[in-house]
This record gives C-alpha cells, sequence and structure tokens, in this order.
C-alpha cells in the first residue's frame, strides 16, 4: 500500500522521475504512431505530485475499498497516466510499448476494465467532473474518509455538463472532491483564448462556492501544498502549465495536441529528455 506517510516531501521528488515519464510518452506515442503528446507531457508534474505524494492507492490490490479514487477527465492523456501507473508497479513497463496496439490493454483512452489501476473510463471531454462528484458523493454516504481527485483540460471547461457539476459539488457539500485543471492554454485548433476565452476563472470558480487556488503546474512544491490542504469545501487548483513541456518544438503548438513524432523528431525529443 502507498501511503503519505511512506512518501518524501515534493523537495525529495527526484526530477528524473518526471523526465522518465515524458521520454516514455513521446517513445509509446511514437511507436503507436498516434496519440496526443501535447496534453500528456503538460500534465506530468501533477500526475507524479498525486500518485507518489498525495493519493492513497495500492498497486498491490488496485481495488482496495480504502484507496483514493482518480478521474483522468481529459482521456487523451492517457499515455502520461499509464506511465505512472507502470511506474508504480500495476503493470510492467515493457507493456506500455503496446499503447494503441489491437488486442493492448492501453487503449487510446482509459477504458477500466481493461488495465488494473483506473477507477474509470474516460474520453467524451466534459464528463469527468460529474463521474468524480458522484464517487465523491457515494463515499461521503458511505461514511468514508477517502478523495476523489479529478484532471481536467482546460478546454473542457466550455462544456457546459461542467458547470453542471460545479454547481452540485458545493450543495452535496463534497469537501472530500480535489481538482485540478491542466491549464495549458491550448486544445485541438489552438489558444482556448480564441476559441472560447475562459477568464476569469478563478472568479467562476469563488462564485459557484468552490475553493480555488492558482500554482505552477510544473512546481510539484506548489502542487503537493495545494493538493494536501484540507477544506471545508469542494477544491479546484488552477494549474498554469506549458503544453508539450520539456519538447522545445512541441511546447504552446496546437499541431502536437494529437499527432506522433516520426523517428527523428522523437531522437530530439529523448536528447532534450536525457
Amino acid at each position: 500500500m502507498v501511503s503519505q506517510a511512506d512518501r518524501p516531501g515534493p523537495d525529495g521528488l527526484a526530477e528524473s522521475r518526471c523526465r522518465l515519464v515524458r521520454r516514455r510518452i513521446v517513445e509509446m506515442i511514437h511507436r503507436a504512431g498516434s496519440g496526443h503528446p501535447g496534453g500528456s507531457l503538460s500534465c506530468v508534474e501533477i500526475l507524479v505530485v498525486l500518485y507518489c505524494e498525495v493519493m492513497r492507492h495500492d498497486p498491490g490490490n488496485p481495488s482496495w475499498e480504502g484507496r483514493d479514487r482518480f478521474v483522468l477527465s481529459k482521456g487523451h492523456a492517457a499515455p502520461a497516466l499509464y506511465a505512472i501507473l507502470a511506474l508504480c508497479g500495476y503493470f510492467p513497463e515493457e507493456e506500455l510499448f503496446t499503447l494503441r496496439r489491437f488486442g493492448s490493454r492501453l487503449q487510446g483512452h482509459p477504458h477500466r476494465q481493461s488495465l488494473p489501476g483506473l477507477d474509470c473510463s474516460t474520453g467524451s471531454l466534459g464528463q469527468g467532473l460529474s463521474m468524480a462528484a458522484g464517487m465523491a458523493l457515494a463515499l461521503k454516504l458511505k461514511g468514508s474518509d477517502s478523495r476523489v481527485f479529478c484532471l481536467m483540460g482546460d478546454g473542457e471547461l466550455q462544456e457546459g455538463s461542467v458547470w453542471e457539476a460545479a454547481m452540485s459539488a458545493p450543495k452535496l457539500g463534497l469537501s472530500n472532491l480535489k481538482v485540478v485543471v491542466d491549464l495549458n492554454g491550448v486544445q485541438l485548433d489552438g489558444p482556448t483564448s480564441g476559441i472560447m476565452p475562459l477568464e476569469p476563472l478563478e472568479e467562476k470558480w469563488r462564485t459557484f462556492r468552490w475553493r480555488v487556488e492558482r500554482v505552477d503546474g510544473h512546481s510539484p512544491s506548489e502542487l503537493c501544498r495545494a493538493l494536501r490542504r484540507t477544506e471545508p469545501e469542494p477544491t479546484i487548483i488552477l494549474a498554469e502549465t506549458v503544453k508539450g513541456k520539456g519538447v522545445s518544438f512541441m511546447e504552446g503548438d496546437c499541431l502536437w495536441h494529437g499527432r506522433a513524432p516520426n523517428r527523428e523528431e522523437l531522437d530530439t525529443a529523448l536528447r532534450e529528455l536525457s
């Protein structure tokens, strides 16, 4: 079982762990010939901090009732989640390179019944927060102290269903629900500010009666402090990130939302991540 007491503080979180995850992401997507590198690379620190510093979970017993739950609402970032799950020991690391192959457990978007360590299937954007709120309510009604963590993309905030869930969570008193928005500012077709502006996000979420915090999404220390804080209301953390973080030619470019690197691009990316 992995518990908070077993983990080092955020300053002890090796940068090499994030680099390794980023290397696995670009390798997996290159071998698959398809996938979503940009949004996978932007959320690496968030997932590493969640799984290695904050969440209670047990790779040896994925269905442990006392675990915290995780919802990857931005399901296209599955390569990042798979790399973290392999790092934690949920399945062999070599299986990562079966991503998107016929018969593989590592589908293009997470499929709960295919792989250990998944609490729900995701991929249809805008639905993850509703599922996370439902899980948090169920745990609350059971009297469980388990928490639910949900990772969303900023483009998802353009979906109306998100705001229905946002209204519900404070009414239901879901203090066990913590949401992180991967605020990389870029979606499939370009910058979110040009497609459907989202700001002022802090004021919007506070109006919906959430506790809101804005952090550097590539700072393990800031993420860890925000995610460990206990509050009487649901929490949303606006994590400012860079699309394609760590690979210079991918950073901030919507082209890399859903494109696999070729061999030359992969070699360049791996050199930068070494």
